[in-house]
């Protein structure tokens, strides 16, 4: 107890903190230069990234466009009169502003303040406009937002009024058609010849006559007002909504002409939908999985589709894009986190250098205070204080450089450095200052010392054993459960704790690597000293000799192996996904450009593949027939795969000639054999293997019989695919109508942007820029490309540090031999001897590590939710960087020697000789 009482706070020696500051000035600006630069890439990096992954979100929910709309539908209360008619309802503009109020109310504050302010849809039936030969629909559509309907301007005519003026009217069933009023836009009312007081010719789906005025003629005061959107109709005709050939017209309700709309109609058949838009830029991703997850329990409590009542019914794809987005995220954050942690274990390991490096600087002087009196605590304290202060500063000017170049910083993946710096210099000045005054002396009894050596290699050993044990574990979470976080509803994005150990498996790896050559390196150069000493080249025997004597040396060579690994797996990770973004538009696209033909142009296809095959710079054209969600049964199973119906030979000739993986199996399509009709499947769940037994299902005609005998392409990324001979399938009676033409050649583009065919034109070159300018994707490339620069900088750092580190030691020993008859220049050749092993051994095995780790790794990462694959892409090995990163290291070793000679020239034999006296 008293000696707890008596315990002092370290007096700490100020003008020795000093004094030492500026004496090794130089490596604690290094040092602290390392740890500003790598703050700086750690607290930037994940900021941009989350930036990107809000801007993903956002772009996913663009892209979605109105199937991402929060619909909310409910049935009308029955208008059922007490003498056994219809009553109309003057009011049923305001049950509208009732039931958007309604769900607006049920979507929850958070939901809400994520959409746009909702707009109310009122739909009339599809009603057949009977004047003319060409088929067109019409429809009346009343829009309402919570500041009334889109603004128009009536040029002609004015706003549609009610039919009758009476507060009560009850209406019988099987009477006259009740009459309502709208509002033709210009574009509508031209294309009709109709104006204020026409009546439009239209009949209902049972062929009964429709009593539909026209009120006025308006114009939009915005077009780009997004209520219209939710009704094109209403601005302007449009075609092939109903049919191929068809056009739609619509007209415009007003809240005075609703109730004659609900009376025109069957009970039914006026349907009103609630539209919530979601707000992009209101979406970010830390609240796009609550925001799915509200969605879902709406979808959950809605009212079932057979209520006939006014219960809110939900519909919305929101939550599906919300959630696809935050696995395409949740995989490139942690793609990225794999390596940072790379970058932060090379770091860690050029710093613990660096300490060591000052520390052997500093041990005369360290040995000189502890043997005056120094009490360790004391010493430690003062080394604490230097380091925290470099640390702390440097750290804080990296964090304030990140802050400044990214909108956050995120100060965590800093912590490992700022750790490293800050303790390694302490402990290793701590360690020296007590070895100088341990009054331990090395025993007599050989036994004795070699109980201490045998001791010292089981410490080694069950570090290495533990570090192995670590990588084992760390590969095995990683293949097992990936590197994916679970879903969960309150998930932020962060790393959980089951996931710190899969993302160390690349560092732990290249540790592991470095470990077994650290056990290698010093047996290859004792067996090199042996082949030396039977030569007579005595320049070899003492290169040889004393790369024998630092062969041991732990750091230099984890440092270099580390590094170099570490670069070598984010270059190949960075040629991936590049590769893999270049394969990925090829399978979205399917050729060089791709022709969506229209449902009313399909019958020019065959003309258009002909014309576009005779344009300059094409070389291949091919046509199909491709149905998605074609009905397609099992023996008991309905599914909806993508039907291709193609020349299979024609095919197989333009998936030989491009990027595509080949499919000999399209072979067995064109085999004559009576029977089922041959086709090749691909599906995502293995539901469809080869053998399976389909019928596809025709309107008014006997289903064809399909036989799978073979594994089908992926055709512009569907996962579920059935591919079927057209011949084949034109003699079991379909023939084939083509709806798609691929082009491949460096002319596909200009043919098909002049096919004169309403037609959806999709260009490779398009499709893979877009993709490379993703936000995601940008980010992953631009991390994976500066981590590999950082990577190998701090490898030629780690090469100097290490240099430096045995310099003295070494220069004395060769400026000895120079007394004993050696030359300068083969004292250059014995140093270079010394130094190039290591280097060497990392300049090859590096780079080999690191393609066994991308061998390893890539898989797990999911590279395939970045790239837009099928399948996970595989590892593409940039040798000629790789090699670059080989021969900057030994470009640098071979710099070290001849700079060393020159700073070491003005040493004095005299003083060397006097060295050890």
């Amino acid at each position: 107890m008293k000696r707890w009482l008596t315990r002092r706070w370290p007096a700490l020696h100020w003008p020795s903190i000093r004094g030492r500051g500026r004496t090794d000035a130089g490596p604690l600006l290094l040092t602290a230069a390392v740890i500003a630069a790598v703050a700086l890439l750690a607290g930037a990096a994940p900021a941009l990234l989350r930036a990107a992954a809000d801007d993903a979100v956002q772009d996913t929910v663009r892209r979605a466009g109105q199937d991402s709309n929060v619909l909310a539908r409910a049935d009308w209360e029955r208008d059922d009169g007490p003498t056994g008619g219809r009553v109309r309802t003057p009011r049923l503009a305001g049950n509208v502003d009732d039931f958007r109020a309604r769900a607006t109310y049920a979507l929850g504050p958070d939901l809400d303040a994520a959409l746009l302010p909702p707009v109310a849809v009122v739909n009339g039936p599809i009603l057949s406009i009977t004047d003319g030969t060409a088929p067109r629909t019409f429809q009346f559509t009343y829009l309402a937002g919570d500041l009334g309907g889109p603004a128009v301007t009536w040029v002609a005519g004015g706003a549609p009024g009610p039919t009758v003026t009476a507060e009560y009217v009850e209406t019988p069933y099987g009477g006259p058609p009740w009459p309502v009023q709208v509002g033709l836009s210009e574009a509508d009312a031209t294309a009709l010849h109709l104006g204020p007081g026409d009546r439009i010719p239209a009949s209902d789906g049972r062929g009964r006559d429709m009593d539909v005025r026209v009120s006025g003629i308006y114009r939009p005061a915005d077009s780009a007002d997004p209520a219209w959107r939710l009704a094109p109709s209403l601005l302007r005709p449009v075609p092939g909504v109903d049919g191929v050939g068809t056009t739609r017209f619509a007209g415009l309700l007003s809240r005075e002409s609703l109730p004659d709309a609900r009376l025109a109609v069957d009970q039914d058949q006026l349907r009103r939908t609630v539209h919530f838009a979601p707000e992009p830029d209101a979406l970010t991703w830390d609240t796009a999985g609550a925001l799915a997850s509200r969605v879902v329990k709406l979808k959950a409590a809605s009212g079932s589709s057979a209520d006939r009542d006014e219960s809110l019914k939900w519909e919305s794809q929101l939550d599906t894009a919300l959630r696809d987005a935050r696995t395409r995220i949740s995989a490139v954050l942690t793609q990225a986190a794999v390596l940072l942690t790379g970058v932060l274990t090379a770091t860690v390991l050029v710093l613990l250098l660096a300490a060591e490096l000052l520390t052997r600087r500093r041990t005369p002087a360290l040995s000189a205070a502890r043997q005056r009196g120094a009490a360790l605590p004391d010493l430690g304290a003062e080394l604490l204080i230097e380091s925290a202060v470099v640390s702390l500063s440097a750290a804080a000017v990296g964090l304030a450089l990140a802050r400044a170049a990214a909108p956050g910083v995120s100060w965590i993946w800093a912590v490992p450095v700022i750790l490293a710096g800050g303790v390694a210099g302490p402990a290793f000045g701590t360690l020296v200052a007590a070895r100088a005054s341990r009054d331990r002396r090395q025993p007599a009894n050989p036994a004795a010392r070699r109980w201490i050596r045998a001791t010292g290699r089981l410490r080694r050993a069950a570090v290495e054993v533990a570090v192995l044990i670590a990588a084992v574990a760390a590969f095995g979470a990683l293949h097992q459960r990936g590197l994916l976080p679970g879903t969960s509803d309150g998930d932020t994005g962060d790393l959980s704790g089951d996931l710190v150990l899969p993302i160390s498996a690349l560092a732990l790896g290249a540790l592991v690597g470095g470990l077994v050559l650290l056990r290698l390196l010093p047996l290859g150069a004792r067996f090199a000293l042996r082949q030396a000493l039977r030569s007579r080249r005595p320049l070899a025997v003492f290169g040889a000799a004393r790369a024998a004597t630092t062969a041991g040396r732990a750091l230099p060579l984890l440092v270099l192996v580390s590094t170099t690994t570490l670069a070598s797996f984010a270059l190949i990770l960075g040629a991936t996904v590049t590769r893999g973004l270049a394969d990925g538009a090829w399978s979205t696209v399917g050729a060089d450009a791709r022709l969506d033909v229209g449902a009313d142009a399909e019958a020019a296809t065959p003309a258009l593949a002909e014309r576009i095959a005779a344009a300059p710079g094409v070389r291949q054209v091919v046509v199909a027939q491709v149905t998605d969600s074609a009905r397609v049964f099992t023996e008991s199973t309905p599914l909806t795969p993508r039907l291709v119906i193609v020349d299979a030979e024609a095919f197989q000739r333009l998936l030989a000639t491009t990027p595509l993986p080949d499919a000999p199996a399209l072979a067995r399509l064109t085999a004559p054999g009576p029977g089922d009709v041959p086709a090749l499947v691909r599906s995502g769940d293995g539901v469809l293997r080869t053998g399976t037994r389909l019928q596809l299902t025709r309107d008014d005609a006997p289903a064809i019989r399909l036989t799978a005998v073979g594994t089908a392409p992926s055709v512009d990324g569907a996962s579920d695919v059935v591919i079927v001979d057209a011949a084949a399938l034109a003699d079991a009676g379909l023939p084939a109508v083509p709806n798609t033409v691929w082009v491949t050649g460096p002319g596909a583009a200009r043919a098909v942007s002049n096919s004169g065919v309403a037609a959806d034109v999709v260009l490779r070159a398009d499709v893979l820029r877009a993709q490379r300018a993703a936000p995601l994707t940008t980010g992953l490339l631009r991390l994976a490309w500066t981590a590999a620069a950082v990577l190998l900088a701090l490898g030629l750092l780690g090469l100097m540090l290490a240099a430096a580190a045995g310099a003295s030691e070494r220069w004395q020993t060769l400026t000895r031999l120079r007394t004993l008859g050696l030359r300068p220049r083969d004292a250059r050749w014995v140093a270079a001897g010394e130094l190039l092993p290591p280097v060497v051994v990392a300049a090859v095995c590096g780079p080999l590590l690191g393609v066994l780790l991308a061998r390893l790794m890539l898989g797990p990462l999911d590279l395939r939710l970045l790239t837009g694959q099928a399948a996970d892409p595989g590892a593409v090995l940039p040798w000629w960087l790789l090699g670059l990163v080989s021969v900057a290291l030994l470009a640098a070793a071979a710099t070290v020697v001849p700079v060393e000679s020159a700073l070491r020239r003005r040493d004095r034999l005299s003083e060397v000789l006097r060295a050890g006296e």
